[in-house]
């Protein structure tokens, strides 16, 4: 019997790595894997009407997904447990976890605290599954980091947008269903990446690897990370984007409710249209990918980060004004650049590290920006429910603060050559 299993664990392998090709695999366990994310947010009309949650609540449930991701990414990165054990064995361990927290949200939740409690551990988990899957992305694709970092955060957008799309196919089905479906995807998320494993340029850090900070006392070593002026640029870009990334996530449904689209454009519902603005994002990702191998990454962070800018300034400034059509064309191109920038900056990131500390440092990275979507987040929905639209100007302030921190910090260095 465990010869069987085996043989059959060996030719999915193989038809992974020669069939599919490492990177495809892994996009895809991506994709899987992180539709439990935003799996609360396709199903928060029923979740408002049977718990009596306001638009604030529904934030609220986002933010414990994103608390829990914040303090696991912290844990293995200062603790270096994403550099010392096999990427692809902490992203099916997680994927497998989360997929079960988010069964018990589904079932098991009764109302807003246990809700958030079964949502912060599907939080937790992914800091296994999306951090990790950047590693291995490394580890099977060093030469083209930004294309294949593009196709894996492709995945993760899609991943964000698909229980939209399960909302409108599953229009009519109980919602634990849909967030169920969530939890099976991700499960065969885990199953492709425990077939395929770790790829062939991954370097292993030893248990105890730490370095000595000033006056001779032990820090992770992962800190070391942020003497590197050249990952400090494209982090603190990479913050500027977080900070407007998540919380445009968060409320596409709510501007698509409250401007004149669902009159104008009747066929089409607010699942529906939520899933394609943010879906799209997908096609700017891998766009942006394929720019990188000709013009650099840099160059590509920094125009998506430019555009996705832009298009906010021009909501927060039109939405009163601008035509059904138009406001389409704003929110299409403002979901295509606002994620583009993403893997570019993390590419960057993971170029200027030493090989050691690339999973701890892409973790830390991702824990420190994930805690200001917090802030975001929680500030952009309350702003929502109390002044409306306008509140979009709230997310203006981070492409421009991250462009010219970016630009600051990069100023001496060979970023843009």
């Amino acid at each position: 019997m465990s010869s069987s299993v085996s043989v059959k664990a060996t030719g999915l392998r193989r038809l992974l790595v020669d069939g599919i090709g490492p990177v495809a695999a892994i996009s895809i366990a991506q994709l899987f894997g992180t539709a439990l994310w935003f799996s609360a947010n396709s199903t928060a009309a029923d979740l408002m009407r049977i718990w009596h949650a306001s638009t604030a609540d529904i934030g609220w449930l986002t933010n414990a997904v994103q608390g829990g991701f914040i303090l696991g990414t912290l844990f293995i990165s200062l603790s270096g447990a994403a550099d010392r054990f096999r990427a692809s064995r902490i992203f099916v361990c997680s994927a497998i976890a989360g997929a079960l927290f988010n069964f018990c949200f589904a079932w098991l939740s009764t109302g807003l605290v246990s809700g958030a409690i079964f949502r912060f551990g599907v939080g937790v988990c992914l800091a296994g599954i999306y951090p990790m899957g950047m590693k291995l992305i490394v580890g099977w694709a060093p030469d083209r980091t930004g294309q294949g970092l593009a196709q894996l955060v492709a995945m993760l957008t899609l991943g964000t947008a698909l229980p939209h799309a399960m909302r409108v196919m599953g229009t009519g089905f109980p919602w634990q269903l849909i967030i169920s479906a969530s939890s099976i995807l991700a499960l065969g998320g885990a199953l492709i990446v425990g077939a395929l494993g770790d790829g062939p340029h991954v370097a292993v850090r030893s248990r105890h690897a730490s370095t000595k900070g000033a006056g001779g006392t032990h820090q992770p070593a992962v800190l070391e990370a942020f003497r590197i002026r050249r990952f400090r640029a494209a982090t603190l870009g990479y913050f500027g984007h977080m900070w407007e990334l998540y919380a445009f996530w968060t409320a596409v449904p709510l501007l698509v409710a409250r401007t004149s689209l669902r009159v104008h454009f009747p066929g089409v519902s607010v699942s529906g249209m939520s899933f394609i603005v943010i879906g799209i994002g997908a096609l700017g990702s891998l766009i942006g990918g394929v720019l990188s191998r000709h013009i650099g990454s840099a160059r590509v962070a920094i125009g998506a980060l430019g555009m996705s800018g832009l298009c906010g300034l021009t909501f927060a400034l039109g939405w009163r004004y601008l035509s059904p059509e138009v406001i389409v064309v704003v929110l299409l191109v403002w979901g295509a650049s606002v994620v583009a920038d993403s893997p570019q900056f993390s590419a960057l990131a993971a170029r200027a590290c030493p090989p050691v500390l690339v999973g701890s440092a892409l973790a830390i990275q991702n824990s420190i920006g994930f805690a200001i979507t917090v802030v975001s987040i929680a500030a952009t929905t309350t702003l929502l429910e109390r002044v409306g639209l306008d509140a979009t100007w709230l997310l203006v302030p981070g492409p421009i603060l991250g462009l010219a921190a970016f630009a600051l910090t990069s100023r001496s260095t060979s970023l843009l050559q």
